[in-house]
């Protein structure tokens, strides 16, 4: 168990919410985007994909917080999140100019990698509805409060794309704790979100505005040194009990900074190409310290894309389920494993396979 104060699921229409943008992902397959004659197209964004991952894999009640421009495309990008199971009630539709000056939906051409040849996105998402967003466009106390939230969930994507969308994420927080419901935060550090805006710098400056209105705080190595400045010492090439310890350190330095921190979880990743990674996760609370998942070396990646949010809808659902630490850290270090194995950003796995790994589950042909 955590310290985690949850709302009872019986009072609340909605397990979870997320708060971000949803972009339409433009695959070229095997292939490279300039080369590329076709594309598959998926769903998908940082936050959303948490949603969907527990609305889809977990059967959990979720619904999605964005605008989208009010054209053909923005409502193939609703018709994915339909196909998805999550509520679409709270969409802002923006009357569209006809040509996209004034407002437009995101896209995200992105390269799987394969081999030496890593995993390439190329965002296009200037403008968008989403990033339009502004304090005052949703009202959170009637979300919060009438409806009922057990969980909110934002991050460092949607935070970057404007000055108002990490005003909107702040609105949305201190709302959130008003009414008891649990605020997770996925740091995802995104340079090219940052670097005509400031660059690290900036996003240290936002993110440590927002991290005293965080309960759960997720992200890797990367992510808590660009947003917020913590270190990682002795980290390596492996995932190695050096490299933990230096998890450790940091997460210890960041839960000192940040007392309102309740869970801080971090996934563990070596890269061997970009087909092969060992992978792995590290969490801690104040009740049970530091707790290490199981360490999957060597796991074939097919898209590594969206790994990390499956991760973090694996993660809350054992948190949101009442497990124990150690348990919810396994949830989330299976579903993320399991999620890199099929194209897309969002999971195709089910609980029953999420489950099955978790127990020492194998590849075996199932007849």
């Amino acid at each position: 168990m955590t310290d985690l104060d949850l709302r009872p699921a019986e009072e609340c229409r909605y397990d979870l919410v997320s708060l971000g943008e949803v972009m339409l992902r433009l695959d070229p397959g095997e292939g490279r985007v300039r080369t590329a004659r076709s594309f598959t197209v998926w769903e998908g964004g940082g936050e959303y994909n948490v949603a969907r991952g527990l609305r889809r894999c977990f059967g959990l009640r979720t619904a999605v917080l964005t605008a989208l421009a009010e054209n053909p495309v923005g409502r193939l990008v609703e018709d994915f999140i339909l196909q998805g199971g999550v509520d679409t009630a709270h969409i802002r539709w923006i009357p569209d100019d006809g040509v996209g000056r004034t407002v437009r939906n995101g896209l995200n051409f992105t390269e799987r990698g394969f081999g030496l040849r890593g995993a390439v996105g190329v965002p296009d998402r200037g403008h968008t509805a989403a990033s339009q967003m502004r304090p005052g466009d949703i009202d959170w106390d009637a979300l919060f409060g009438e409806q009922g939230v057990r969980w909110l969930h934002t991050g460092g994507i949607y935070a970057a794309l404007s000055e108002s969308t990490a005003d909107v994420a702040a609105e949305a927080m201190q709302a959130a704790r008003r009414h008891g419901t649990v605020v997770s935060y996925d740091l995802n550090y995104r340079p090219s979100l940052w670097k005509a805006i400031g660059g690290q710098p900036r996003a240290r400056e936002v993110n440590r505005r927002l991290a005293p209105l965080v309960d759960v705080m997720l992200g890797n190595e990367e992510d808590f040194t660009a947003c917020l400045g913590f270190e990682v010492p002795g980290t390596s090439s492996d995932l190695s009990h050096l490299e933990v310890a230096g998890f450790e350190a940091m997460i210890d330095e960041a839960t000192s900074t940040y007392r309102n921190l309740r869970v801080v979880a971090t996934t563990l990743r070596t890269v061997r190409s970009a087909t092969v990674n060992d992978w792995g996760a590290v969490g801690w609370t104040r009740g049970s310290g530091f707790v290490e998942a199981t360490l999957r070396a060597s796991v074939e990646i097919l898209d590594r894309v969206g790994g990390g949010d499956s991760f973090a809808s694996g993660l809350i659902y054992g948190l949101l389920t009442e497990r124990s630490l150690g348990e919810a850290l396994e949830y989330g270090a299976a579903h993320g494993a399991l999620a890199m194995t099929t194209p897309g950003d969002t999971s195709m796995a089910t609980l029953a396979e999420v489950e099955a790994l978790v127990a020492g589950g194998n590849a075996r042909v199932q007849r």
